[in-house]
């Protein structure tokens, strides 16, 4: 087993480890005062809880849910191990953080537009946005009066928009199967449920679609953030492309 762990690429192996400090850390401190996945996750530009850090802390922090991270590590050394030690520890390591930040970006950048168009329609209900954030940030929640027929909707939508972050490396994770799916497209995975191959470019970029898919149909009590997915898949996808652009072999 220690064999295994020192024969994953340095830059791999430390953002494994790093991932999994944080993951612990914010379970044991949470428990008290401290509230690292709202301090650390990533809210949207322009809310009250919003902080710069939060664009680089956001894809070192993890859902209590254990299979997220869990899923999220298996890719990374699955795949990250594999593509670090094709480009070298800096042009991977900023591979991951351009992933990730451009999965910020897509998630965050529609967010911020649909907060506008949530507080356009709060105003036009009659509601004063400033009083509105103070009541909703402190939980004085029986303040707020329901103005209008669809103000407890609209309420509810904008509250989960300005208090829920963005947990989880899943962007940069999603950018480094990408380019793995980009640079081995014939590579034969192994599925679990069914245990069956299927090539990588089926494999992953049938996932992907299903990411695109599910970003654009809105579900009840679906929290996972799957724009971020997208965003990050698609800068991974451009990286890759652009570093092997005269490069014409494939596996």
């Amino acid at each position: 087993m220690f064999q295994m762990f020192n024969n994953i690429p340095a830059v791999t192996k430390n953002l494994l480890i790093v991932n999994i400090l944080f993951y612990f850390a914010s379970i044991l401190l949470s428990k008290g005062e401290i509230d690292l996945f709202n301090t650390l996750g990533a809210h949207y530009i322009g809310t009250p809880l919003f902080e710069p850090y939060q664009i680089i802390t956001h894809f070192f922090m993890h859902a209590p849910d254990f299979f997220h991270i869990l899923f999220n590590m298996l890719m990374l050394v699955m795949f990250g191990s594999h593509l670090e030690r094709i480009w070298g520890a800096k042009r991977f390591f900023v591979f991951y953080i351009a992933s990730a930040i451009g999965a910020f970006a897509l998630y965050n950048g529609i967010g911020v537009f649909q907060i506008m168009e949530l507080k356009s329609k709060l105003i036009q209900n009659g509601y004063n946005i400033a009083e509105l954030n103070d009541n909703l940030m402190n939980n004085r929640l029986s303040n707020i009066t329901l103005l209008t027929a669809d103000s407890n909707q609209l309420i509810s939508d904008y509250y989960v928009k300005i208090r829920v972050p963005m947990l989880g490396a899943s962007g940069a994770i999603f950018g480094i199967m990408a380019a793995f799916a980009y640079l081995f497209p014939n590579t034969e995975l192994m599925l679990l449920f069914p245990p069956i191959p299927i090539k990588a470019k089926f494999l992953i970029g049938g996932y992907f679609a299903l990411e695109v898919f599910l970003s654009l149909k809105e579900t009840a009590g679906d929290n996972i953030a799957h724009l971020a997915h997208v965003g990050g898949a698609i800068v991974g996808f451009i990286l890759v492309f652009i570093w092997n652009r005269n490069k014409k072999t494939f596996y």
